[in-house]
């Protein structure tokens, strides 16, 4: 998939029925305009979203730059 990069999946200690999905891309663009718009991402919502519930928060972070 153009831009990208990696991916990780990690399960809470405390509340073990609770997950982060960690997703890295190049830009911004290549997750909200790449992935959405692709057939990829048609699969994942096939084969994933019934697993949500609910639906999962998508936030976008970027790295903050230590002086």
């Amino acid at each position: 998939m153009p831009g990208y990069l990696s991916h990780e999946l990690q399960r809470c200690v405390e509340l073990p029925d609770h997950y982060v999905l960690l997703v890295r891309w190049e830009t911004l663009e290549a997750h909200t305009v790449g992935f959405r718009q692709s057939t990829e991402y048609q699969r994942w919502k096939q084969l994933l979203h019934h697993f949500y519930d609910p639906f999962p928060t998508v936030e976008h972070y970027r790295p903050v730059a230590l002086n």
